[in-house]
């Protein structure tokens, strides 16, 4: 019997007329949200899902969508998630996988072989589940922007998180979510909130003024953020006048955080900051906690130590990791999964170092890294964004690669106050790093940086354009 589906039907349970959602004004408690549970359950079977079907829930970030989520692997099937940033031909490729779709009006898809609306049973009577299945599976969805996507399988995570998250001794956390439910991040925020009895504030899609609105309303008590939506919300007119002391708990991650970026989160919101690493494939890595900058200031830097239960090392450069925390592979494509593992680590795709004390700092993707000049020396290009964006004047800053007449250079996009020339850009690289090879041959100036859906700053997007 799955140890994570019991624990959220004792939970929902238990919560009575505890507030478990709340969304645009509208609150649902953990005794309404149960009801939707059941009643979603009936809608799922009577759609004829089963053991061994695949499922894609297509939804929005509502109560409806994760208890969709749920009523599914009630019935022992698998779910699938399929990102926003999914282009439509890679959305159609993962779709014509799946047994079923149990689909938010509005968001059918196009050609699907079975379309289940994602809406409660209307039958006078909802049936409890019989004997819930011995685990459950999601299968998250890449948005294919590099190539074809990949199905990555999670299986063993759920029990593990059944057991780790616990209610607060504090009391009841209220939990604002801006990341996607079909998104690993912020399916597993709401899954372990629900866990715990707190309360989730749903929101959809990001905007910095709606965050500080709903902390000061809601008294929000913990948020996950991107660094580049962080940025956001430290440089949005309204934080100054904003109550943000309710705030217990604000987490990174999802890619590095320059460190003037956290120091100005510390000023702001106190000693509640920490960051994560992870990937969808590894979801939890390293972090670290507020209290361990204290005396550490180039700890700013780092994204903190191996957490329980997992292991990395570096190989050539690059972070390999093993342990609890693993995706179960890519589905249905084992000569992908043993690709992606070399003797049981999965390779990240990350580069990065130990520090003395085991803290990761991280350096760059691999496919990132720019050799450049006539020694083809190698730039990462967090080390050179990070020197940017020391610059008090400057918003945010991504650099990439770029062919000139003689190979690849180093080339910075901005988003800056007015007045800030290229020429000064890298006359504060020059003065930072040092080295004349980390100074950007080129710079381009922009009103904000594109980002992903999950915000993350989009460097394919800049590459195109």
């Amino acid at each position: 019997m799955s140890f994570f589906l019991g624990r959220i039907l004792d939970v929902l349970g238990r919560g009575g007329d505890a507030p478990a959602f709340v969304r645009d004004g509208h609150t649902t408690t953990y005794a309404q949200a149960r009801e939707l549970l059941l009643r979603l359950h009936g809608t799922v079977e009577g759609g004829g899902v089963g053991e061994g079907d695949l499922v894609a829930v297509l939804g929005g970030n509502r109560p409806e969508t994760v208890l969709g989520q749920l009523a599914v692997q009630l019935r022992g099937a698998s779910v699938l998630l399929v990102p926003e940033s999914a282009s439509r031909s890679a959305r159609a490729e993962v779709l014509a996988g799946v047994t079923a779709c149990l689909a938010e009006p509005g968001r059918e898809p196009d050609g699907a072989r079975r379309v289940i609306p994602l809406r409660p049973s209307e039958k006078d009577t909802v049936n409890e589940p019989g004997e819930l299945p011995p685990s459950v599976q999601t299968v998250f969805a890449s948005g294919g922007t590099t190539g074809r996507p990949k199905l990555i399988s999670h299986r063993g995570i759920y029990d593990g998180m059944a057991h780790i998250f616990q209610p607060d001794p504090l009391g009841p956390n209220r939990v604002l979510l801006v990341a996607p439910l079909s998104h690993l991040t912020g399916n597993c925020a709401v899954l372990g909130a629900l866990l715990c009895g707190d309360t989730v504030v749903l929101h959809e899609g990001f905007e910095a003024g709606a965050v500080l609105d709903a902390i000061a309303r809601h008294r929000i008590t913990r948020l996950t953020l991107t660094p580049p939506r962080l940025a956001k919300v430290l440089d949005h007119p309204a934080l100054p006048g904003t109550d943000v002391s309710s705030v217990r708990g604000l987490s990174l991650g999802a890619s590095p955080l320059p460190a003037r970026r956290l120091g100005q989160a510390l000023a702001a919101f106190g000693p509640v900051v920490g960051q994560g690493y992870g990937l969808t494939e590894a979801p939890m890595i390293a972090s670290i906690a507020p209290e361990e900058y204290e005396g550490h200031p180039e700890r700013l830097r780092s994204v903190g130590r191996i957490v329980p239960g997992m292991e990395a090392r570096i190989d050539d450069g690059e972070v390999l990791v093993r342990g609890l925390a693993l995706m179960e592979g890519y589905h249905d494509s084992p000569e992908l999964t043993e690709q992606a593992f070399t003797d049981g680590w999965l390779r990240t795709g990350d580069l990065g170092r130990f520090d003395a004390e085991g803290y990761l700092y991280l350096l760059d993707r691999a496919d990132d890294v720019i050799v450049t000049g006539e020694h083809g020396t190698k730039v990462y290009s967090t080390v050179v964004e990070d020197a940017i964006v020391a610059h008090p004047r400057v918003r945010q800053a991504a650099v990439l690669g770029v062919d000139g007449p003689d190979g690849r250079l180093v080339h910075a996009v901005v988003a800056a106050e007015p007045g800030l020339t290229a020429d000064m850009v890298r006359a504060h690289v020059r003065r930072v790093l040092g080295g004349e090879h980390f100074v950007p041959a080129s710079v381009d100036f922009v009103p904000a940086l594109p980002l992903t859906p999950i915000g993350k700053i989009d460097k394919a997007a800049l590459r195109r354009s």
